[in-house]
């Protein structure tokens, strides 16, 4: 029998669209937000509303996170995302872009904190909430990182958010659009009759 405090706490309904500080964010993206809290899941917010959130009222997406990346945290992450029934989320269109019809698989299975770990990207649908797991791409800072350069802001009165520094939001923006971490090469100019260095 599990004891009612250890039971991972449900995704709260989005309920009526935030109005005054709250506007920056959907709905669903605050209930997504109060359910990590509320799990205690560590996490470095990236993407969409990470963007909104900084200021920018074009963004759009669904909520992005990177996971703290230690035991017991991906095993609370794992056990919210079991208990909230997540299911994979597929974009038909191969560009992977934002809008158009997404796809929802059958639920997964129960998650371990190695798979968490694993993973590239989780693209996940918990009932009418989206969210995005982001793994530890190739060449991509580590949660350590990130959490240094991130600020942390009050998306309402009983909520903050780490939300990632704007180049490594711009950083996952490139890896969800090409699949790949992109590369800064220097290259010395060759002084005049002579070699490169």
């Amino acid at each position: 029998m599990q004891l009612l405090r250890n039971r991972p706490a449900p995704i709260p309904p989005a309920g009526a669209e935030p109005t005054g500080a709250e506007v920056q964010i959907s709905a669903s993206a605050l209930a997504v937000l109060r359910w990590l809290s509320a799990n205690r899941v560590e996490h470095v917010l990236v993407g969409g509303v990470a963007r909104s959130l900084c200021g920018d009222p074009e963004a759009a997406g669904p909520v992005a996170i990177v996971a703290a990346p230690y035991g017991r945290n991906l095993d609370r992450l794992a056990r919210a995302l079991s208990a909230a029934h997540a299911r994979l989320r597929t974009d038909p269109r191969p560009s992977g872009g934002l809008g158009g019809s997404l796809a929802v698989q059958s639920p997964l299975a129960r998650l371990t904190p190695e798979q968490l770990l694993r993973v590239e990207r989780f693209a996940l649908r918990c009932g009418d909430h989206d969210l995005d797991i982001e793994g530890h791409p190739h060449g991509a800072p580590s949660y350590q990182e990130l959490l240094y350069e991130a600020s942390r802001l009050d998306v309402v009165a009983e909520l903050a958010v780490e939300v990632a520094a704007p180049q490594d939001i711009e950083l996952y923006e490139h890896v969800r659009r090409t699949g790949v971490v992109p590369e800064i090469r220097v290259r010395r100019a060759a002084p005049e009759g002579g070699r490169t260095a």
